[in-house]
């Protein structure tokens, strides 16, 4: 069959697509713990290399895999999870969908790829429930708990003390009180409730995240001497730890990116403004200086 140039770039970006697919989800299955999910992800594997060579009898040529594509994707499935970066790697194809139908016109199996594309979307999404996102909860707790009363206590104390070294101390021992604090009440939480969350893992979930945050709000106090300039770093880190959790949430669970990421971030500012301007009360009616 004659295809046309555009047709036949179409084609020869699907061969490509297809073949690294095929060589992301063989590492992936091969990595995965589960037996179960690695047959699928194995199967879903040899379903694209299918794809491929159905391709290849249009194209009549060999086409390479995208070596940096195939890496970056299993290293961010490794480090950040397999749900994480399969639907990443889902997203980006999604764009490419709207091709299949063009080419559905000339090529009959377009229509016969894009629908196993769909199935495969669906079996990932249905296979992939990992422990990192079970405990998504506990870790939510942990980071806005921490973002809300630490961005609001570095806030208050700034204005208050007016002493890197008094504020980052303050910050320190406020910080790893409350992270224990909530450790805990997280463990006796999912104790009560009837989950498969272990007490255990959520709280140690709950303390990392929450000891994680206070490290990183209360770093810029210890580097630098203009505590204004320290807390703004604190709130901008604040801000960026927000924006990476809700795109991770967004992508690994499907659910909205803006939403969350406006309501914490609105959240823990709000709070730190507040505590500011209480701080400031507080200093003139007390009447201290340091």
């Amino acid at each position: 069959m004659q295809l046309s140039d555009d047709i036949r770039l179409k084609v020869i970006f699907f061969q490509q697509t297809e073949i690294t697919e095929y060589h992301i989800y063989k590492r992936l299955a091969k990595k995965i713990k589960s037996e179960e999910n690695s047959k699928v992800l194995d199967q879903i594997a040899e379903d694209e290399l299918r794809h491929y060579n159905g391709w290849k009898e249009y194209t009549k040529e060999e086409v390479r895999p995208r070596w940096f594509f195939v890496w970056f994707y299993y290293i961010v499935s490794i480090i950040f999870g397999f749900t994480f970066g399969v639907k990443l790697m889902e997203m980006g194809e999604q764009a490419a969908q709207k091709n299949y139908a063009e080419v559905a016109k000339v090529i009959p199996e377009a229509a016969i790829y894009q629908h196993e594309e769909d199935k495969h979307e669906k079996q990932l999404i249905e296979m992939l429930d990992e422990e990192r996102l079970q405990y998504a909860g506990s870790v939510v707790l942990g980071l806005n708990d921490a973002l809300v009363e630490l961005t609001g206590a570095l806030a208050g104390l700034t204005l208050a003390l007016q002493n890197v070294k008094l504020i980052a101390l303050s910050g320190l021992i406020t910080g790893i009180a409350a992270s224990l604090s909530m450790a805990a009440s997280e463990y006796l939480s999912t104790r009560s409730e009837k989950t498969n969350k272990h007490p255990v893992r959520a709280a140690v979930y709950t303390g990392i995240a929450y000891i994680t945050t206070v490290t990183l709000l209360i770093l810029p106090y210890l580097l630098f001497e203009n505590y204004y300039m320290d807390l703004a770093i604190s709130l901008t880190t604040a801000v960026v730890i927000i924006a990476i959790f809700n795109y991770y949430i967004s992508v690994a669970k499907g659910e909205s990116f803006r939403e969350r990421f406006i309501e914490m971030a609105g959240l823990s500012l709000s709070v730190a403004a507040f505590s500011f301007v209480i701080g400031y009360f507080i200093r003139q009616w007390l009447g201290i200086e340091i």
